[in-house]
């Protein structure tokens, strides 16, 4: 199938409270702008540098969202354009975030992202610490961030089971902190589902996946 196939055959699997962000990791432009062509505007890259690159050369409506982990000193170069960084995992990364969209205007909306796989080479906060943290003194003072909603991946198996009942665990955290609403938090998206598992993240109560080999096709 071609990338706009594959675009219109995803959408029609994902209910219309699902937002799609198209992964454009790796991925040349020229395939971006097929995506593009289709009418779907929301990008989501791994890389800072790969994000700016892409950015420089493409229309200036597209969504882009920041997925994969983020170093503080990486946060000025996506400030002035991006639309939600996915990836925040700590109280040092929010500071950084708010003190550049300070310097940019702006309030950048961000997801806390949750580990919830049973794999050490994934990136997040703990139940516990994601709560902590939302309920601390700290965040009150960021007055430029807006955190939205949680972001998870699940362990890379292909136990269903247990795939579902990571993201479920998320579902649940994610349903319990929603009663916390303030001037920064608000908590309305749930990123969890990529290629392999959307439609189980779909299942157990995700509005937001990230889909990339189902659209472009296997990296190599």
């Amino acid at each position: 199938m071609s990338i706009p196939e594959n675009i219109f055959r995803i959408k029609s699997t994902l209910p219309e409270s699902v937002a799609l962000i198209a992964v454009t990791k790796t991925q040349p432009v020229e395939k971006l702008m097929e995506v593009y062509n289709t009418g779907h505007k929301i990008f989501g890259e791994n890389k800072v540098q790969e994000m700016l690159d892409k950015y420089e050369q493409l229309p200036k409506d597209i969504q882009w969202h920041l997925i994969g982990h983020l170093q503080s000193n990486k946060v000025k170069y996506i400030a002035p354009f991006v639309s939600l960084i996915h990836s925040v995992d700590s109280l040092k990364l929010l500071q950084e975030i708010d003190k550049q969209a300070l310097k940019n205007n702006r309030v950048i909306n961000c997801l806390l992202q949750i580990y919830i796989a049973n794999e050490d080479t994934k990136f997040g906060l703990s139940f516990d610490e994601a709560n902590k943290l939302i309920h601390s003194e700290e965040i009150k003072q960021l007055k430029n961030i807006r955190i939205v909603g949680f972001m998870g991946m699940a362990t890379n198996t292909d136990f269903k089971q247990q795939i579902a009942n990571e993201f479920k665990s998320l579902k649940h955290f994610f349903t319990k902190c929603s009663e916390l609403e303030t001037f920064n938090i608000k908590l309305t998206i749930l990123s969890i589902g990529m290629s392999s598992d959307y439609l189980i993240a779909i299942d157990e109560g995700s509005n937001m996946v990230r889909i990339g080999s189902s659209i472009f096709g296997e990296r190599y």
